[in-house]
Order: structure tokens, then C-alpha cells, then sequence
């Protein structure tokens, strides 16, 4: 699996360009902002978008939403319940073509990624597993986790949901929605918010 990371947006979010060696076709995993970039990196990498993955719904992670639905016509997933916005900062951008729910398997250019319901930031997020890989969102942070005092998130959730990526395997490679690359064996140490839900 390759995996391209952009940061774009003015939160500087993680949106990854995710595709198969010897595939044509690509999944992109929070289009956080600026469409032409997204579409220059797939076509230097001579790939057609086929899927776009959506943690959630904040205006951070989709800001190159629908530009990209315009110029490339992919299946659009967003968790069944934050497709209505229910934090209310979507700031209209959100559209979608699908929906998932925990436990899901999406098969999209020839990889597969199993959703993890992980709610806590907003009630739909998710993180999504590919192999050893898990695309964590605003969930899990190197070293912290996603904010719990926007509407519709919860202390009570994050930490259920932290606890649910503690017992990921220890060299799953944590891919997060900010800042630097960790894994679950590095939480587990030095994770604040980690080590509190495991002692729930």
C-alpha cells in the first residue's frame, strides 16, 4: 500500500492519497482542502480517484469535498451519524454518496478498510483500518486526542473509543487527522488520554 500524506487547510489536517501498487484507481481519506492539489498529486501518480473516506465531518477534513465529486464523480462515505452535521461544523461542505457503520468493510481499489466506530470528537467518527494501518481522524493524536467540547462530542464516548484502539495490535502504524505519524505500541506509553482508558 501506498500512502501520499498532504497537509492542507489552514489546521494544517492530514489528507492521504491512498493506492495499491499495479492499481489504477485510489482512495483519498479527508480531502481537507485545496481540490487542485489533491488532483495534481493524483495525476503525477497516474491514478483516477475511485473513493473518498471521511472520518467526519468537520469543515477541516472536507473542505475539497465537493470540488473533488465535480471533477472526478467517486463514491463519497461518511458515518451514518454525522452525515446530518450533528456538530454543526460541517459549514455546508459535506456531501456524500454513501454511508457506513461500525464494522463495515469498504473494498475500494483493491484494498479494504474496516470501520471502527470511534465516537467521542463527534458522534460519527470513525477510524478506518487498512492491513496494519488505521487512519485514526480526530480521534487519536500522537501523543493526544481530538477535542470533546464541540457539540455532539463527549469525554464519555472518547475515552470508550480509546480504549476500543488499545487493543489494536501494538505495531499498528496510527496515520492521525494532525501532526505526526505514531503507533498504538507509542500510545500506549506516552499517551495521556490512552493510558487513562486502559485503566477503565
Amino acid at each position: 500500500m501506498n500512502i501520499l500524506t498532504m497537509q492542507l487547510g489552514p489546521l494544517a489536517t492530514n489528507c492521504y492519497l491512498v493506492w495499491k501498487d499495479g492499481e489504477t484507481h485510489a482512495v483519498v481519506i479527508d480531502p481537507a482542502d485545496n481540490a487542485p492539489r489533491i488532483l495534481a498529486a493524483l495525476q503525477a501518480h497516474g491514478l483516477m480517484l475511485d473513493t473518498i473516506l471521511l472520518t467526519h465531518a468537520h469543515f477541516d477534513h472536507i473542505g475539497a469535498l465537493k470540488a473533488l465529486q465535480d471533477a472526478c464523480h467517486p463514491r463519497i462515505f461518511v458515518s451514518e451519524d454525522d452525515k446530518n452535521d450533528p456538530s454543526g461544523m460541517a459549514g455546508g461542505l459535506l456531501t456524500y454518496t454513501d454511508t457506513y457503520r461500525d464494522g463495515d468493510t469498504i473494498e475500494a481499489a483493491g484494498l479494504s478498510f474496516r470501520v471502527l466506530a470511534t465516537p467521542g470528537h463527534t458522534p460519527g467518527s470513525v477510524c478506518l483500518l487498512c492491513g496494519d494501518t488505521l487512519f485514526s481522524g480526530d480521534t487519536l493524536f500522537a501523543g493526544s486526542y481530538g477535542r470533546t467540547d464541540f457539540r455532539g462530542g463527549s469525554d464519555v464516548q472518547m475515552l470508550f473509543s480509546l480504549k476500543r484502539l488499545s487493543e489494536l495490535e501494538p505495531e499498528t502504524r496510527v496515520l492521525p487527522g494532525h501532526g505526526p505519524e505514531s503507533t498504538i505500541e507509542e500510545e500506549l506509553q506516552y499517551n495521556p488520554g490512552m493510558r487513562e482508558a486502559m485503566r477503565r
